[in-house]
């Protein structure tokens, strides 16, 4: 619910009116769709770290303050442009908090053109989709920042960081330089859809490379010379679904997912197929039991080699390649991040719903690094679509609670 003003007694209540007091939902509408016009697909995330400099240099920040780090040179995909950190001394006590998004969008975004049509923001190109994953969370926190540091507002020490990469596996999350985010005590995201969302919890995921090596032949000639990288990438794959290993996998109390998503071989029906590429990954919220599905995926590619044999007895070979994108992780509701979350959402007439989510989050890599981090939503609707949506009302009552996060005593 976007509150415009509020009917409040007792001291701490004002405080809180007079901050929200210098909100302007026009001004952060705009600059969500000038956010929006932005092309910035995962590695090219440049241009959109440029305008939001640009935006803070305009309002006054310095700009020995604003620092982009090297992560795009560990990233996996290049990239033009690291993590983009803007960092605020504080001018009341307490400690260092994080407000943090990603730039990138997935690259059906690219050509977007954003429009605000009612009571949503849309994108009138109907071939392409939106890019409010995650410019809304850009502009949640990149508001914030410059309310706070147009009317000078009171705030502890502050640390502002747009991440690079994130739709490619958290890779700026993940390669952060963290010295430079100043040491956070907590930390909030801004990623998601309903503002009353609170993401507590999220799943891990492993990411991994299969090459299958058989032998080629002519598929007419003399078939049973050859060795099948197709014929062994069905029977691994078979071998994961009849087993429960692939898909929903389910093991006594033990839950995770995985999935075989991309297979890529063979040029000619006449040829047996030599060499096959697979990607797949596991998920789940026990590290231990994600392990053993990553196992079992590594086992049913090793059998099904052994049973594809030519007329010589010749086998082929498989080798895996295996990446840790995220770990899993559950912040305790008593932790500081958690508690002072639901407190302004509250106090901006919305229930807060704790969530663990089975997807990634910057947020994952955050808490890996020590610094307890919830995520947020912020209004997007039908992500990675063409028809994705932004709820407008859902953006502007985000960017009100990351005023009241980054300003609250």
């Amino acid at each position: 619910m976007f509150i415009c003003s509020f009917i409040l007694t007792g001291a701490p209540e004002r405080k809180m009116e007079d901050r929200l007091a210098q909100f302007r939902p026009a001004t952060a509408t705009k600059l969500l769709l000038s956010l929006l016009k932005i092309e910035g697909p995962p590695g090219k995330e440049q241009e959109v770290a440029q305008f939001i400099t640009d935006q803070l240099v305009r309002s006054g920040a310095d700009p020995k303050a604003i620092v982009t780090d090297s992560a795009y040179k560990k990233t996996l995909l290049p990239g033009n442009s690291g993590n983009l950190i803007f960092k605020l001394k504080g001018n009341m006590q307490g400690p260092r908090r994080l407000l943090m998004a990603h730039m990138d969008t997935v690259p059906i975004c690219v050509g977007t053109t954003p429009r605000q049509v009612g009571d949503r923001i849309v994108s009138v190109n109907k071939e392409r989709g939106l890019g409010g994953d995650n410019r809304s969370g850009c502009g949640v926190i990149l508001n914030a920042a410059l309310t706070i540091l147009k009317h000078d507002l009171p705030h502890p020490p502050l640390t502002f960081l747009w991440t690079v990469q994130e739709e490619v596996g958290l890779q700026g999350a993940r390669c952060i330089q963290r010295r430079l985010l100043s040491n956070p005590k907590t930390g909030f995201n801004w990623d998601g859809q309903s503002p009353s969302s609170l993401i507590v919890g999220a799943t891990g995921g492993y990411r991994m490379d299969i090459e299958i090596t058989g032998l080629a032949s002519h598929a007419g000639n003399d078939p049973e010379e050859g060795i099948s990288a197709i014929a062994i990438a069905a029977i691994a794959i078979a071998d994961l679904q009849e087993n429960g290993w692939h898909g929903l996998v389910r093991k006594g109390k033990k839950e995770g997912t995985s999935n075989v998503g991309v297979i890529q071989g063979g040029a000619a029906t006449n040829v047996v197929t030599e060499s096959v590429k697979l990607r797949a990954e596991a998920r789940s919220h026990d590290p231990i039991f994600r392990k053993r599905i990553v196992r079992e995926i590594e086992l049913a590619f090793k059998r099904a080699v052994k049973k594809v044999k030519n007329s010589r007895g010749q086998i082929g070979s498989v080798t895996v390649d295996g990446t840790l994108d995220y770990e899993s992780f559950k912040i305790k509701p008593s932790e500081p991040c958690v508690v002072m979350a639901k407190k302004v959402l509250q106090s901006l007439g919305e229930e807060p719903i704790p969530k663990v989510a089975n997807g990634g989050l910057d947020a994952n890599w955050m808490n890996e690094h020590g610094i307890p981090t919830v995520t947020l939503g912020c209004g997007q609707r039908e992500i990675h679509t063409v028809n994705e949506t932004l709820v407008v009302e859902e953006y502007l009552t985000a960017c009100q609670s990351a005023l009241l996060l980054a300003t609250e005593g």
